[in-house]
């Protein structure tokens, strides 16, 4: 009797709930692809606060769920595919989203998650492009943003922040980000008005108001990508219409405020529909150099640990990115 034999891949687990140093680097079962899913190899795979929020506890901490695979993002090359009828083909290079155990080297994905990568555009670009770029979009289609609006981003600097700033600015909007100084000329390049963050709410609006002074209009949008209260705050006293408020990130506080809760949090809208609809687009943007993906560190799989480090205690200003 022969054994048959399951092909395996090496991946990023969380063995406990904690902080990064839950994480291992293991070898896996990869399983074959079945109907309508493919194998990638993966060229980049990029680091996100849900990761590290998964395994963190702030989800519960059922022990049925560990050990965790990680990753919900990946750029690579269809190495093989599954039954039946298909689009892609061995050899064809890809971006995937959402996918689940994304840092690995080898991935089984849906069809359906993935986008063609051209060639023009980088692997770590790539990877690092559909979660920011989608949940921009989706952030910008929910509050209407529009060609006459002042758009207050919270958070401008990082991942989404960036994503958020460009997309208001092509669709004609002049914006507002907040930013620690050191990301204010980064800012600037990307078509927004820089203003500091901090001490308070107070302190935050008072700029603001200068900022939309000088631009000619008060603030008539705010999407908040940090979650703070101040930013929440500072939202709900500039803006009058609370169905021009969003937070990706401040779900303890939204429903009270009344404000638009965007994601993945229990009562928030997915905006399915509107963040898969963003892919091609967003694909084609990056690619004609229109929209930056700013990539701020890239680590090899097995410092996945180191990454999660980085992007807890500090402002990455950009992209993780792993190399499997």
């Amino acid at each position: 009797m022969h054994s048959v034999r399951v092909p395996h891949t090496t991946a990023v687990v969380a063995v406990s709930y904690g902080g990064p140093q839950s994480l291992r680097v293991v070898e896996v079962e990869l399983g074959e692809p079945g109907p309508g899913e493919v194998v990638l190899d993966v060229r980049a795979a990029a680091v996100n606060p849900i990761d590290w929020k998964s395994y963190s506890g702030a989800f519960g901490s059922d022990p049925a769920r560990l050990p965790m695979r990680l990753g919900h993002e990946v750029a690579g090359v269809v190495s093989a595919v599954g039954p039946g009828p298909r689009w892609l083909s061995v050899g064809d290079e890809v971006i995937a989203w959402p996918v689940t155990g994304g840092y690995a080297r080898r991935l089984v994905v849906p069809e359906l998650a993935t986008v063609r990568k051209p060639a023009d555009l980088a692997w770590d670009a790539a990877a690092g492009l559909l979660l920011a770029g989608t949940t921009a979009v989706h952030a910008l289609t929910a509050t209407h943003v529009g060609h006459r609006d002042v758009v207050l981003v919270h958070g401008g600097s990082g991942a989404v922040g960036r994503m958020l700033v460009q997309l208001a600015v092509l669709r004609g909007a002049r914006v507002i980000a907040t930013g620690s100084p050191s990301s204010h000329e980064a800012l600037r390049a990307l078509g927004a008005f820089p203003v500091a963050y901090g001490p308070d709410a107070d302190a935050l609006v008072g700029r603001v108001r200068a900022a939309s002074a000088q631009l000619g209009a008060p603030v008539s949008v705010a999407i908040d990508a940090v979650g703070s209260d101040e930013a929440l705050d500072a939202s709900v006293a500039l803006v009058a219409d609370r169905a021009r408020i969003a937070t990706i990130a401040g779900f303890a506080r939204a429903p009270s405020l009344g404000i638009l809760m965007l994601g993945g949090a229990p009562g928030a809208d997915p905006g399915t529909a509107v963040r898969e609809a963003a892919r091609a687009q967003l694909v084609e943007l990056a690619t004609d150099g229109t929209l930056e993906v700013h990539v701020a560190r890239t680590y090899p799989l097995e410092e996945a640990s180191r990454a999660h480090a980085d992007g807890r205690s500090a402002h990455p200003q950009g992209k993780l990115v792993l190399h499997p």
